[in-house]
């Protein structure tokens, strides 16, 4: 995954971030994420922590079947 995908990832989300409140990936601003595509229609995971204006990328990767549910019926 590039950061220009990651970017578009970005520029292209139409849903809301998520929360990620799993006891192993909780941090101090909370871990968010969410699920959108490229401009070429690759679809990743983007999960980042927002820190001074800005956002901390932590990882992007194709989401798994579990990840698209919980986007699906949360994120919009």
């Amino acid at each position: 995954v590039s950061d220009l995908e990651i970017g578009e990832c970005f520029a292209n989300r139409t849903g809301k971030f998520l929360e990620d409140t799993r006891e192993e990936h909780r941090t101090d601003p909370a871990t968010l994420w969410f699920i959108a595509e490229t401009d070429r229609g690759r679809i990743l995971k983007v999960v980042f922590v927002p820190r001074d204006g800005s956002f901390h990328i932590k990882t992007a990767y194709s989401p798994e079947p579990e990840a698209l549910r919980i986007y699906k019926t949360k994120g919009g």
